[in-house]
């Protein structure tokens, strides 16, 4: 039994050794789990080279916030959240660092320090250089150990990244003689010392009765955290009335107006008048939507032209030439970035960036044609478009009612605005970028065509048929009419009593596939090659002529014709130059020498025998455009009356006049080629309103030789 009780207590012990061996053995086994655990979790965190890039890539991003997340608590707690962003905000954006790349250069394990090559753009041109950055290892991974020197080696919480600018002067636009289209001048600051005004209340009423303002602006403008009461306040820009460039195109009525409200101005105590430099527009409306006007930049647009030069201080072109050639105009500023220790002392600079003034623009406008025009037809809903025929020099592009540019700069009232908007002749709308119905100033196209596909013979009597005319019955009630009957009916004659039904006939043999490949060929339906943007002429409204009588209509510049009165003046050249198609252009050149859209629009042949009857259409006294005949030098061209009806039946539609005419000899000293439209001409003498016009103006331009 004895030995049976011990062998029952080895037993037992043999059994507590296995347990505890066992447990050993789990507490091992689950240690070492852990362990691969925790190495394993520890392997999936990102490392010190791998948040850096994280890090860096928030800049650009400008999501400090999420930089600061990143950053060791031992940081975090020498630099709150607020100062934090409002410092990486102020140099990096202040800086407009853009383009930023960085390339990890080494990475110690050991000491957790990652050293890296960093390079960005900034307003003053590129800045690069190596760096260090150290991460410490807390609870939830790596965290970054920041400090100034982080933003740039050697940069302490005490410094501060100044950035200086200088102002790129604007460019100025000119004439083809330098005459001043736009640029510098200088205009009159009204403003308020504060410290001065007497019965505050009242001086502020009569202010702004005389500057046709709200009281309230004005207070608002002396309420600004920035005013003392011996600052001057600006409040609102007047035209200088002494500068007499400025006032070139204003009565004397208006002058002395000008000049009496100045003068009540100034004797309101507190209020003073100084000079102050403005963008100014000589010409005023005769080239508002030729020039156009710059306005200050707005945030939209630094968002999109970031990285253009642009800052809150500049002006931006937002329309004709101002903005055409804005990059040209605009220069660059001028930039400094450097570091300043407390003091104020200078410690590096950075990166410069020396200015670069805005180039001047000049133009082949003639700024005396472009006034006297303006000043002929500134009265009508108008467009006029002058060019060198021989050169394709553009002399003037004017549209008629205008507006005056200087008014976006001294600062357009929302009553002004608002004005303009609700004008039914639309002064705001640019009349020679559009596409007009051209009536009959297109003939002279048509009769090129039917001679180029030889379905016209210049020679063949068409027959008169009266005033009035339909091809068949199948046209039902449909006729086309005319104003003359005459014979022989041949083109020359045509011409000259500027024949609907002529061209109607020869439309229709001239086919509408042929019509529409001789159109395609000159330019119709695409884009004109100019600087300028300008509405594509089109022969339909569809990609062919629909029926018979739209065809027919088209002959004579009816139908869905519509045409750029540029495109229609560089077709004319053709006229002139045997049958090239001179190129338009706006910037001005020293050698003037022709390019040529197209060459061979028309044989030399073709361009003669039509020259031939433009020329009996201004000079045969029974022709449309006898009116600006002149003995001394040869002129040929064309008129046209447009009919604008709401259908085939509408009688009380409007007429458009129009009246294209040029010297037709390259020996003349002065060549022209005019193209002016005028809208609403219905009962005030048609084209022959255009002519008396256009007389005026050719009166002004040949007056060195009358």
């Amino acid at each position: 039994m004895a030995k049976r009780k011990h062998g029952g207590r080895r037993k037992k012990a043999n059994m507590a050794a296995w347990v505890t061996g066992g447990l050993l053995a789990a507490v091992i086994v689950g240690a070492a789990v852990c362990l691969i655990i925790i190495i394993r979790k520890e392997s999936l965190l990102p490392k010190p080279d791998e948040l850096l890039l994280t890090y860096m890539g928030y800049i650009p991003q400008q999501k400090y916030e999420e930089m600061y997340g990143m950053l060791a608590a031992e940081s975090a707690g020498q630099i709150s959240r607020e100062a934090f962003i409002k410092r990486n905000s102020a140099i990096y954006e202040g800086m407009e660092v853009q383009n930023m790349t960085v390339e990890i250069v080494s990475y110690d394990k050991e000491k957790n320090e990652v050293q890296y090559q960093t390079a960005f753009d900034t307003a003053a041109g590129s800045v690069s250089f190596e760096n260090k950055a150290f991460f410490l290892k807390e609870e939830e991974g790596y965290r970054l150990a920041w400090e100034d020197s982080l933003i740039y080696p050697g940069l302490e919480a005490e410094d501060k990244v100044r950035v200086s600018t200088e102002q790129a002067e604007r460019g100025q636009i000119l004439d083809r003689n330098g005459r001043l289209l736009a640029g510098a001048g200088v205009a009159s600051s009204v403003g308020i010392v504060p410290g001065k005004l007497e019965n505050r209340e009242e001086a502020i009423g009569q202010m702004a009765e005389l500057l046709g303002t709200e009281p309230e602006g004005i207070e608002k403008k002396l309420s600004a955290k920035w005013v003392k009461d011996d600052y001057f306040v600006p409040i609102k820009t007047l035209r200088k009335v002494e500068d007499v460039e400025l006032l070139a195109l204003e009565s004397e009525e208006e002058i002395l107006e000008e000049y009496e409200r100045q003068q009540q101005l100034l004797e309101i105590p507190g209020v003073m008048i100084s000079d102050t430099e403005v963008r100014t527009y000589p010409l005023r409306d005769a080239a508002a939507h030729l020039v156009g006007y710059v306005q200050n930049v707005t945030a939209e647009d630094l968002e999109k032209h970031a990285g253009e030069g642009y800052t809150a201080n500049s002006v931006i072109g937002r329309s004709g030439a101002e903005s055409l050639f804005e990059k040209e105009l605009k220069g660059h500023n001028g930039c400094r970035i450097y570091i300043v220790d407390a003091e104020g002392g200078e410690k590096e600079e950075l990166a410069s960036r020396a200015v670069e003034h805005g180039k001047d623009i000049r133009l082949t406008i003639d700024a005396e044609l472009q006034r006297v025009l303006y000043e002929q037809f500134k009265e009508d809903k108008s467009c006029s478009v002058a060019m060198d025929p021989f050169t394709g020099e553009v002399l003037a592009l004017v549209s008629t009612p205008s507006y005056d540019s200087n008014e976006f700069i001294l600062g357009l009232s929302g009553g002004q605005w608002t004005a303009w908007n609700e004008d039914e002749s639309r002064p705001l709308y640019n009349r020679f970028r559009q596409a007009w119905c051209p009536g009959s100033a297109f003939k002279p196209v048509t009769a090129a065509i039917g001679l180029e596909t030889g379905t016209l013979n210049p020679e063949e009597d068409y027959g008169n048929e009266g005033l009035s005319w339909q091809k068949d019955t199948s046209w039902g009630s449909y006729y086309v009419t005319t104003l003359h009957a005459y014979e022989p009916v041949v083109l020359e004659n045509a011409l000259i009593y500027s024949d609907n039904i002529y061209f109607a006939k020869a439309a229709l043999r001239i086919g509408a596939e042929g019509m529409k490949d001789s159109l395609l060929r000159l330019g119709f339906q695409e884009e004109m090659p100019f600087e300028a943007g300008m509405a594509a002429s089109q022969f339909s409204n569809t990609e062919s002529f629909e029926t018979e009588i739209q065809l027919a209509d088209s002959g004579y510049g009816q139908g869905q014709m519509l045409i750029n009165p540029l495109h229609l003046a560089c077709i004319y050249t053709a006229f002139c130059n045997e049958g090239n198609m001179v190129k338009p252009y706006l910037t001005y050149r020293q050698d003037a020498a022709p390019e040529y859209w197209m060459e061979n629009a028309f044989s030399a042949n073709t361009a003669g025998i039509v020259l031939e009857g433009m020329k009996k259409a201004v000079n045969d006294p029974a022709a449309t455009g006898y009116g600006a005949h002149r003995e001394y030098v040869l002129l040929a061209g064309k008129t046209g009356t447009a009919e604008i009806k709401a259908s085939k039946d509408d009688i009380g539609g409007t007429e458009l006049g129009w009246f294209a005419v040029f010297t037709a000899e390259h020996t003349v000293q002065r060549p022209i080629l005019l193209v002016s439209m005028t809208e609403d001409v219905k009962g005030r003498g048609g084209s022959g309103y255009v002519v008396e016009k256009a007389d005026r103006v050719l009166g002004s331009w040949f007056g060195r030789m009358e």
